[in-house]
């Protein structure tokens, strides 16, 4: 039997749930992609329909294979059979390129703001220029991740905690702001029902995924499932419960505080001005903050400074680490090219990394001529939209694999009894990611558009290939 040492307490459940999916950047993407405070009533019914279901079958997942460290594809391998274990650890490392192109472009657009203290001077680079700079950074870290990442990944979390901290602060010193400051210049909220319900159009439907990417990768908490102390059946529900309605209301304040800031409509004005605030809306909340408590420039420079160490030192670790969890992996390595598989003597995988820098620098590469890096910040945004959530399609497989299946595997804890009930939601989020990935793809910019089908496109095929070249190799 554990020890009490080994087991923690619901509440801290709770913080760990909550910290590990909610950022400041989530509340300003919803606020500038969603009309303003029309999101809250979105956000409200992805958490409701999608998120509480999400967060109760990891948890059953969790519960089920326990003993298991491979996270999704362990269960997939446990629920269906290793060719399918591949792809799932394929998916889960090739949507970390998009998000590895997207934080070389956002580590240095931090550095500019917390040395220039304004947009101007990273807007005014050409496009080119930056993302040669971009793919150069890339190439650093590329070669840094062949090094060695102890201490790394020691500041990640540190840049991490930072920046959660951070955006907790922003809404309750929003909050105080006018009683501190009664003349600061808020902009006064309008709460009628044209405000809060969303228009519902092609322009809304090929947002969703932002919103699905925001609440996604719960399953980074699976290990704790069975580590709760008293009865898990009761206390994960619970912790789940309650990390949900905190993350709803962070979700809903964090947009009221953004309203009192920015007006939607000078957002929305034009393409720049939308690109813009996309871009800088982070920086320029915490500068206008700042000058609510006359404290200047200080907190967008802390926040800059945070934000700086967290992007480069994230970019560090998800060319490493997703490479790590496909590679060692006996179920999926088996279907991997050995080249790929080579070391180096610290461990790090060199030609995996030599993949990153190929796949990731192409990305990079191909938005060299789109006109202004502001553009190219949302267009990684939006690609990073549609294909992160790809991977959390596997969690939905093996859940419904797990109840069609596998019923007779003992658990401590049950999402639910009914069995037709759990294939009904292990389908509808399935389909729900889908839908979103798929409606994201579509957008009134050709070049971002093309961008959005070529990329997943690309890494899906690559993902195919690969067991072809090993198989060949094996028959040799």
């Amino acid at each position: 039997m554990e020890g009490s040492e080994k087991k923690i307490k619901w509440q801290a459940l709770v913080f760990m749930c909550f910290s590990t999916l909610w950022g400041f950047g989530n509340v300003l993407n919803g606020y500038i992609y969603f009309h303003g405070t029309q999101v809250i009533f979105s956000w409200i019914l992805m958490f409701a329909l999608y998120f509480v279901p999400y967060a109760l079958m990891v948890g059953e997942l969790g519960s089920t294979f326990k003993h298991l460290g491979g996270g999704v594809t362990s269960w997939i391998q446990e629920t269906t059979n290793s060719k399918l274990a591949y792809y799932a650890g394929w998916t889960y490392w090739a949507v970390h390129i998009t998000y590895i192109a997207g934080k070389g472009s956002g580590g240095l657009k931090a550095l500019s703001f917390m040395i220039f203290r304004d947009a101007k001077a990273y807007d005014s680079i050409p496009t080119i220029y930056v993302q040669l700079a971009t793919f150069g950074v890339l190439l650093l870290f590329c070669y840094l991740a062949t090094r060695g990442l102890g201490p790394i990944k020691r500041l990640a979390t540190l840049a991490g905690s930072s920046m959660f901290v951070l955006g907790i602060l922003f809404i309750l010193m929003m909050y105080a702001a006018p009683v501190i400051n009664p003349n600061g210049g808020y902009l006064k909220l309008n709460f009628a029902w044209n405000n809060l319900f969303p228009k519902v159009d092609l322009n809304y439907l090929s947002s969703l995924s932002i919103l699905v990417f925001a609440v996604g990768g719960i399953e980074k908490i699976s290990p704790y499932v069975n580590k709760i102390e008293g009865d898990s059946a009761k206390e994960f529900p619970k912790a789940m419960m309650l990390a949900t309605l905190m993350v709803v209301i962070s979700a809903i304040f964090g947009t009221v505080a953004m309203g009192l800031m920015f007006d939607i409509n000078e957002i929305n004005a034009s393409k720049e001005a939308f690109d813009s605030y996309a871009a800088n809306g982070a920086y320029w909340a915490f500068q206008k903050l700042g000058r609510y408590y006359g404290v200047g420039d200080l907190l967008l420079i802390i926040y800059s400074a945070a934000n700086t160490v967290g992007q480069f030192s994230t970019l560090l670790i998800s060319i490493d680490a997703p490479l790590r969890m496909l590679l060692e992996d006996p179920n999926a390595s088996q279907y991997i090219p050995t080249r790929l598989l080579k070391k180096n003597e610290r461990g790090a995988y060199v030609n995996g990394i030599a993949l990153v820098a190929v796949l990731g620098g192409a990305i990079i590469l191909a938005q060299s001529f789109v006109p202004g890096a502001t553009t190219v910040l949302r267009q990684l945004t939006r690609l990073n939209g549609v294909v992160m959530p790809m991977r959390y399609m596997w969690v939905f497989v093996a859940y419904f694999a797990l109840r069609y299946g596998k019923e007779e595997l003992d658990r401590h804890y049950r999402f639910t009894k009914n069995r037709g009930v759990g294939l009904f939601f292990g389908a509808w989020c399935f389909l729900v990611t889908l839908a979103c990935c798929l409606l994201g793809m579509y957008s009134k910019d050709k070049f971002e558009m093309v961008l959005k089908i070529i990329t997943p496109a690309v890494l899906v095929a690559l993902g195919l290939i690969l067991p072809i070249l090993r198989k060949r190799e094996n028959s040799k």
